[in-house]
């Protein structure tokens, strides 16, 4: 490590935790997800904001309140959810733009309950943590990757990597994500729905109900509220009494989890297998969204797409946060 002290944590909030993206990819064998931000659109665009290559580690603020103070001139971006409270030194400052702090500066933030869930703080030359498996990515179930594998304490002194500074960028509100309480979520089918575990019916209701946001979730996985399905099998002795039941299968990132009659999205923290079975799958376009849901308010309704739909979506979601297209100031 050859950053110098930068952040210092005054008030980490309810869960703040040094982030990289993609995290720890190609490890699911070995029973590992790959960790990195829940929200990898506002992760990524906070470091191109700076300069940084956008997976380089930055912090991913949970409920969106914290408070740090500044060791060093150096520059930062937050991106996040439109109308949260960001103070410098009690004085507002921008969201999805280049701030300058100096020596001293303290950043509070907090959210007056307006949507969205996350914020992300990247700062110029991105954080110096040591790295584990390949990735300076927190994952909190295994406890390696950014800090001690820990979400922050007060106290704790976050290094970064020394750059020059760079022109102040702006990202054009068009190209800035829409943040609501109602989210639209695509899925693809499967890899077990209908007709071999859901029904036609079941699949009907899971891309036509409101499915609300269960107060018990987290970076492992997103509750969604109970809901029986008919299920076109009906469960075996051998895989176990529920027909969402099966015998133990890899999980896909952004799985749809049927745990009996509760519904999970796996989160960037997630199981890599088990006995349940997976009948639709979040891609990539749509995993920021889930990482922007608040537990406890918010309701979703599931947009069923194709292999090819979802990758041009993916396209898209990428092309928001290319270099290229933020404003230099």
């Amino acid at each position: 490590m050859s950053g110098r002290p930068v952040v210092e944590v005054i008030d980490p909030g309810i869960q703040s935790t040094v982030q990289a993206w993609p995290g720890r990819t190609g490890l699911l064998a070995q029973g590992y997800f790959p960790s990195g931000p829940m929200d990898h659109l506002c992760f990524r665009a906070s470091n191109v904001l700076v300069g940084n290559p956008p997976g380089a580690p930055a912090l991913e603020i949970d409920k969106i309140a914290m408070s740090v103070a500044f060791l060093e001139d150096t520059q930062i971006a937050l991106a996040g959810p439109e109308g949260i409270h960001a103070r410098l030194n009690d004085v507002p400052v921008p969201i999805w733009e280049t701030v300058r702090v100096r020596p001293g500066d303290v950043l509070r933030t907090a959210n007056p309950g307006r949507p969205g869930y996350r914020l992300y703080l990247a700062v110029r030359g991105g954080l110096d943590v040591f790295e584990a498996l390949g990735s300076a990515a927190t994952s909190l179930i295994t406890g390696i990757g950014g800090v001690e594998g820990r979400s922050l304490l007060r106290g704790d002194v976050l290094s970064a990597l020394p750059r020059d500074p760079v022109s102040a960028r702006r990202f054009p509100e068009a190209l800035r994500p829409r943040f609501t309480t109602e989210w639209e979520l695509e899925i693809l089918a499967g890899p077990r729905s209908a007709p071999d575990f859901l029904t036609d019916q079941d699949w009907s209701e899971l891309v036509s109900l409101p499915w609300r946001v269960d107060l018990n979730s987290d970076r492992v996985g997103t509750r969604l509220h109970p809901h029986r399905f008919r299920w076109a099998n009906g469960g075996s002795i051998v895989t176990g009494g529920h027909p969402s039941n099966v015998l133990d299968d890899a999980y896909p990132v952004g799985g749809l989890l049927a745990n009996g009659d509760v519904l999970t999205i796996l989160g960037m923290d997630g199981n890599t297998s088990g006995g349940f079975a997976v009948i639709a799958t979040v891609p990539h376009c749509a995993l920021w969204k889930v990482g922007q849901v608040r537990p406890g308010r918010d309701t979703i309704r599931f947009r069923a797409v194709t292999y090819d739909e979802a990758t041009a979506l993916n396209r898209q979601v990428d092309f928001t946060i290319d270099p290229g297209r933020v404003q230099v100031l």
